[in-house]
């Protein structure tokens, strides 16, 4: 028979109170007690240098004389499972870790060796992320946070980031962008989730997707029942000339301040031919912003969003800007979407932590975001001169592209070379991903650029240690 035995740190009379479950086994109360900490023990549940509870708490919590819990103790200690210093309480013992069998074999995902360096897209340098300015920021944040603030919350996210944010896009971006409108998200993914939710309610049957782009997000889509005809992209970015002839189509997913991955900027005549086909369809167009705020050789490129703000979602994220581990994302909404959006999300927000939001508001409202942007552009604008230096030495043939803005270049190859190079990288320690990674597979090559072997390099990434290793590996499988 195997009873459960639990004390509780809720007691406030006893001192050290801790939660601890044990299973007695065995007969009699103390047996039972000290096989029941064996075990925990054996198991690794008690891990070494853990403290227990002194012999008067464990006894008054689990309902046995204290006795009986100080001679278990003794005997354990006896036997080296634990040991008992005065000062320091009953722990237990170092040596009484648990022998870790070896596995047969690593996982299947984890079998390939770990890169010693990565240059692969999607985050920005995490080991500049303001830790200091945030806790600050997280600091002000909660002391000024009034009691409902500890609650769910509003499901389009707390009014004090809606605010800021609304702020800031119009500032910033050139986003109309009332707080009303704004809709806060656990990512970008959980905002097209939304959106396609929305979409498919309102009948809307395809959705279509740029050409080049990552395929996480067309899966989403098609995982909701819409289909994801390719939009084509090209030397002056993304056709959008061609919605015009797409039957059924009520909605595109577009990056048009900055194409991912092509890092081409799309043409003042194709902004106006997109708003002005989502006016006279009545269609939608989802502006992907995610690294609007990174731009060195050219004007900044305002948000689409900012020619027709009932017609176009805008989605920004703090991904790029700050940490992708922060889980927030924002949407602008057209008026008539927010009830939608909110109905969708449901009665209040589930997903995104109220404290992390007061806490980007007010990192936001002090001027450390902005600051932080502006020194990683720096940071990032160097990196990206020192890549180009690098490449013009060593590699003189490589033609680099998509570098005026963002945190990625396209590094051009010759035709047939992509893999063989990945594969090189891979061997030097260099995680990096071929242009072909991100096409979409139903396209077919009308153009130049699907048919383009090329590297897609982020090179804000790498910590500044990992930085000249992981230039050093690139150049060295350069064509």
């Amino acid at each position: 028979m195997t009873d459960s035995w639990s004390n509780s740190a809720h007691n406030a009379s006893h001192e050290f109170g801790i939660d601890l479950h044990l299973d007695r086994k065995g007969p009699g109360l103390r047996t039972g007690l000290i096989e029941a900490l064996r075990e925990a023990v054996r198991t690794g549940r008690l891990t070494p240098g853990t403290r227990l509870p002194p012999s008067r708490s464990l006894a008054a919590d689990l309902g046995i004389a204290r006795n009986t819990v100080a001679d278990a103790y003794a005997e354990l200690v006896a036997e080296g499972w634990l040991v008992a210093k005065q000062g320091s309480g009953t722990r237990v013992a170092q040596r009484a870790e648990p022998r870790k069998t070896s596995p047969a074999g690593p996982p299947a995902n984890l079998a390939r060796s770990r890169a010693t360096y990565s240059m692969l897209t999607g985050t920005p340098n995490l080991a500049e992320f303001p830790r200091k300015q945030w806790l600050t920021a997280a600091r002000r944040a909660v002391t000024a946070a009034p009691h409902e603030a500890f609650g769910i919350g509003d499901a389009l996210g707390r009014m004090e980031l809606r605010t800021v944010l609304a702020d800031y896009l119009a500032r910033a971006r050139g986003v109309y962008a009332a707080p009303e409108r704004v809709v806060i998200c656990s990512g970008f993914r959980h905002g097209l989730t939304l959106m396609a939710q929305v979409l498919r309610a309102r009948q809307v049957r395809a959705v279509s997707v740029e050409s080049y782009g990552l395929d996480i997000y067309r899966d989403l889509l098609t995982s909701t029942g819409l289909r994801v005809p390719p939009l084509y992209v090209d030397e002056h970015g993304t056709r959008t000339e061609d919605l015009a002839g797409m039957r059924g189509v009520g909605a595109v997913l577009m990056t048009p301040a900055h194409q991912f991955p092509t890092g081409i900027a799309l043409r003042p005549d194709r902004r106006a031919v997109a708003v002005d086909w989502a006016r006279s369809t009545g269609g939608l167009i989802l502006e992907d912003d995610y690294d609007g705020e990174f731009r060195y050789d050219r004007q900044p490129v305002g948000a689409l969003q900012g020619l027709d703000p009932e017609r176009v979602v805008y989605l920004g994220t703090s991904s790029k800007s700050l940490a992708p581990g922060l889980r927030l994302a924002w949407m602008v909404l057209p008026e008539d979407l927010v009830p939608e959006i909110a109905a969708a999300k449901g009665h209040a927000d589930w997903m995104s932590s109220s404290l992390e939001q007061l806490t980007l508001a007010e990192f936001i409202a002090s001027g450390s975001y902005d600051r932080h942007v502006r020194a990683m552009r720096l940071r990032y604008r160097r990196r990206r001169d020192q890549l180009v230096a690098a490449l013009a030495r060593t590699a003189p043939s490589v033609h680099v592209t998509g570098m005026a803005a963002g945190l990625h270049a396209l590094l051009e190859l010759p035709r047939g070379t992509e893999r063989s190079v990945v594969q090189a990288a891979a061997r030097r320690g260099l995680a990096v991903e071929g242009m072909s990674a991100f096409r979409y597979e139903t396209a077919d090559s009308g153009w130049r650029l699907p048919e383009q072997d090329a590297l897609v390099v982020n090179y804000a990434s790498p910590s500044d240690s990992a930085w000249a290793g992981a230039l050093d590996a690139l150049c060295a499988v350069m064509p």
